[in-house]
């Protein structure tokens, strides 16, 4: 007779639970987007015994615009062209930052990270393409979603230091037709919209590009009532759970 193993131990759970994370982070869209990141938030907070500030978070992120009745996809689809899954991940990158939970391909020096930040509002007041960010500041800390040119991506910039604003590069190009099937490149690589960092208001942490500029939405909601349907369930659990 075959003996089971028994269970896994504490820190391997939370492991793998991390590690998943950072996956969905970088690719958002085959993981299924918001509501993964959501869900994996929610398992990591529980096993790491911050159910308490997870729900804090959440109530943060509403008090300042960065959530809304359609979640942080709603609240980015008023000032960026979408699908923006890689803008969404940027969002729970910064969350998972402040628990160290954000395994970063590289770190910035502080000085590094200031002088970037001082160079921000001139640099962006040009349009600006994938290339040129990447010459100009490096290789990004991480890389939320894939280096695929004919899709949008967002390159943050961080230091080690969870105190430290991340710097996020949100870059678009094209999305799907009419018919939801075919995507449809506008640029031969992504085009820079908005740079942003800070915790203030959600729309005071953004710097546009004239492209970004021309190309924020004047947003109308498609019918998604059965992707969106986990939201109110979703987040009153993460509310509610320790009370």
């Amino acid at each position: 007779m075959t003996t089971l193993p028994g269970p896994r131990s504490a820190a391997e759970i939370r492991t793998y639970l991390k590690d998943h994370l950072n996956q969905a982070l970088r690719r958002p869209g085959m993981f299924g987007g918001e509501t993964a990141l959501c869900l994996l938030f929610d398992h990591l907070a529980y096993a790491e015994h911050q159910e308490t500030e997870w729900a804090q978070a959440l109530q943060s992120l509403e008090a300042r615009g960065v959530f809304n009745a359609l979640g942080v996809t709603g609240a980015l689809a008023t000032v960026l062209p979408g699908p923006c899954d890689d803008g969404v991940a940027s969002i729970y990158a910064e969350l998972a930052h402040d628990r160290r939970w954000l395994q970063a391909d590289r770190t910035l020096t502080t000085e590094d990270h200031a002088s970037l930040r001082r160079k921000l509002t001139a640099w962006a007041a040009h349009d600006r393409t994938l290339a040129e960010v990447r010459e100009e500041f490096g290789p990004p800390s991480v890389l939320l979603s894939g280096t695929n040119p004919c899709f949008g991506k967002t390159l943050a910039y961080l230091t080690e230091q969870a105190t430290e604003p991340i710097i996020f590069f949100h870059l678009w190009n094209g999305g799907p037709d009419e018919t939801d099937r075919i995507w449809r490149s506008i640029y031969d690589e992504p085009v820079l919209l908005a740079v942003r960092f800070g915790r203030g208001t959600f729309k005071d942490t953004l710097t546009f590009t004239p492209e970004g500029s021309r190309r924020r939405p004047a947003w109308h909601p498609r019918s998604s009532a059965g992707y969106y349907a986990v939201w109110p369930l979703q987040f009153q659990s993460a509310r509610t759970r320790d009370t």
